[in-house]
């Protein structure tokens, strides 16, 4: 049953069977992709994706507003796309709120401050003007509001919940903010409870089987919330040591012990489940030495488990690429990693040099 858990994810995650051919409906698929470290999640989408799809054409269909970047759950920043980000922020964006409260007051943060930042940022973004935080933060400063530090980051953030805000193009490295209104003006809106549905649907057809645990945790809900979700979908249950795993469908897969993933920091495969049970992780999520902070790293995964990590350091003119096994590769897998690194090396559209560290 392990197994067929792991395959049955794989497969509609879409690792395994690239089912879908553009971006932004991949993300559609997935429900929200986690998305803090941008370049590589961009990788996330694109090993997901078909031979072809590159770095650059992810990039022109963020840019376009085709897939937009916010923080909609847990919280931290998730691809979205512009049609589902209205009907998730309504259903998320309290439990936003909440786990931001105490940090929030630490700051000296208040909705009166909340609610003047979000006037300057409709008043200085509309019309497409898309700006930089440190842009944003001077008009906050002119107007008499924290313009830097934590607290901007906080501010833009309870901005983001709120549906005000959201991203805009990248300009050259750095992201830029947008005015939501303008960047998904036909935003699909849904009654709370058809959007308690459409999440759970979302998330046990693409990341099942799955448990209700690991639903709270990837959604941010409550688990009542979450629980109604899952009732008023048709989801099937497994059992697994006691625990009940649920999913959508079934996809026919077939056990591929030495397929090779090279997975980027915070991939969905990875960071979607609360139970770790069927994939653990090992060297990809460990605990930082000074505090309590929970480090993560690229995976390196074959056969759906983590077998190690790697790491891609950019030079001038290409990307080296360090690859760390917990133990020694057979041939079958060397070859394989191989590959993977060729696919890289074509997504990014620059050279990569692969190399082992032990």
């Amino acid at each position: 049953m392990l197994t067929f858990i792991v395959q049955q994810r794989l497969a509609n995650q879409r690792v395994t069977q690239n089912g879908q051919r553009d971006p932004a409906r991949l993300v559609s698929w997935l429900g929200a992709v986690q998305a803090q470290e941008f370049g590589p999640a961009k990788w996330g989408l694109g090993l997901r994706l078909p031979a072809g799809i590159t770095d650059a054409k992810i990039q022109r269909a963020f840019d376009a507003g085709r897939i937009l970047r916010t923080h909609v759950m847990r919280p931290t920043w998730h691809f979205v796309t512009p049609a589902d980000i209205g009907w998730m922020l309504e259903l998320t964006g309290a439990s936003v709120h909440r786990r931001m409260a105490t940090y929030d007051r630490q700051l000296g943060l208040e909705k009166a401050t909340f609610m003047r930042a979000a006037k300057v940022c409709e008043r200085v973004l509309r019309d497409g003007n898309f700006l930089t935080r440190a842009e944003l933060g001077k008009h906050f400063a002119g107007a008499g509001l924290p313009g830097s530090g934590w607290a901007l980051g906080h501010i833009a953030l309870y901005i983001e919940a709120e549906g005000v805000i959201c991203s805009g193009p990248r300009r050259e490295k750095q992201s830029t903010y947008a005015l939501l209104a303008e960047r998904a003006s036909r935003a699909v809106r849904l009654s709370r409870e058809e959007a308690l549905a459409e999440l759970a649907q979302r998330y046990f057809r693409s990341h099942g089987p799955a448990t209700l645990r690991d639903y709270v945790w990837w959604s941010g809900l409550a688990t009542p919330d979450a629980k109604r979700g899952l009732e008023m979908i048709r989801a099937r249950e497994l059992t697994l040591d006691r625990a009940s795993y649920w999913t959508l469908g079934a996809s026919r897969v077939r056990p591929r012990p030495q397929l090779v993933h090279l997975l980027p920091v915070y991939d969905e495969y990875l960071v979607a489940y609360r139970d770790r049970v069927a994939v653990p992780h090992g060297p990809a999520m460990v605990r930082a030495r000074a505090g309590g902070y929970v480090q993560f790293q690229h995976a390196l995964v074959i056969g759906g488990q983590v077998a190690g990590t790697w790491r891609a350091v950019a030079q001038r003119d290409r990307v080296d690429v360090n690859v760390a096994p917990l133990r020694p590769l057979t041939t079958a897998e060397t070859r394989t990693v191989r590959r993977e690194v060729a696919r890289y090396e074509r997504f990014l559209g620059v050279p990569v040099s692969l190399s082992n560290r032990r």
